[in-house]
């Protein structure tokens, strides 16, 4: 059974997961093995849960104990539940929450790209991107729209963030992610050589006079793509261009130049599917 425990002191150090640690304090970035993030709303710890991550501790409004929260708490265990009013937990952590209940999760030990693209077919890459919003969108389609896997440059923000989580409605628990490399010189060299050797070709999504457009024929066909996507506003490096096997672009009208990241990456998505064999 849960521990039920009422708030009465906001500054209860029990309650820093949820109040006062940063978003790199809950990473834990020298013991990894001991990070934490937060998961929002019912449906989205759901999917955590129903992931295999551990969860570590609630925070809810009062009426949910005994409300929408019941089946979640059947699953967990014994783990503290701290509770309180609406008004209390918005002072607490500094904004409404979301349908009322978080959760602090113990964070997963990250696979090796090797083992997460055996099989895969498309897998989407991100560079530099670094909005939360953008991340959890990104993560969404590619979910919803035939990814196989997400792969990020070392610098983009972390898909744990509280935000991306609650954005990407908890696709980033069903969707296999994993970063191409630690260091920023990791990147773009050493993890394009990577997808090359497991057989991918890559395309570059940017403005280029020579791009190709995402309905080309040779793209939709074939046999294993990487599709990379960059930063906002300056989209993808130059060297990071240079090195894909192609560039691509979605044909535009009424004088506009791109879209935004996110929506972009729904569109080539959708468009670069792997197709059944012999798709002309």
């Amino acid at each position: 059974m849960p521990s039920i425990i009422e708030i009465s002191d906001l500054t209860d150090p029990r309650l820093d997961l949820f109040a006062r640690l940063t978003e790199a304090q809950l990473r834990n970035r020298l013991e990894p093995e001991k990070g934490i993030f937060i998961a929002e709303s019912p449906k989205v710890i759901q999917l955590a849960l129903d992931a295999g991550h551990a969860p570590v501790a609630f925070l809810m409004e009062r009426k949910h104990v005994q409300g929408q929260a019941q089946s979640l708490l059947a699953r967990c265990g014994d783990i503290p539940v701290y509770t309180a009013d609406r008004d209390v937990l918005a002072a607490l952590t500094g904004y409404p929450l979301t349908r009322g209940i978080l959760c602090a999760i113990r964070r997963p030990q990250l696979p090796a790209m090797e083992d997460i693209c055996q099989g895969a077919r498309r897998v989407a890459v991100l560079e530099g991107i670094v909005d939360t919003t953008n991340v959890g969108a990104i993560f969404r389609s590619a979910a919803a729209l035939h990814m196989d896997a997400v792969l990020l440059s070392p610098t983009c923000c972390d898909p744990l963030n509280r935000r991306a989580v609650r954005v990407s409605m908890g696709t980033v628990f069903q969707i296999p992610w994993a970063r191409l490399g630690d260091r920023a010189e990791d990147w773009p060299a050493g993890g394009l050589e990577r997808l090359h050797a497991l057989g991918f070709q890559t395309v570059a999504m940017a403005l280029s006079d020579n791009a190709l457009p995402i309905d080309a024929p040779r793209l939709m066909a074939a046999e294993k793509l990487a599709i990379v996507l960059g930063t906002e506003g300056d989209g993808l490096a130059a060297a990071t261009i240079a090195r894909c096997d192609y560039t691509a672009c979605i044909p535009m009208s009424h004088g506009v130049d791109s879209l935004n990241v996110a929506a972009a990456s729904a569109v080539a998505f959708w468009q670069l599917r792997a197709r059944p064999a012999g798709f002309p």
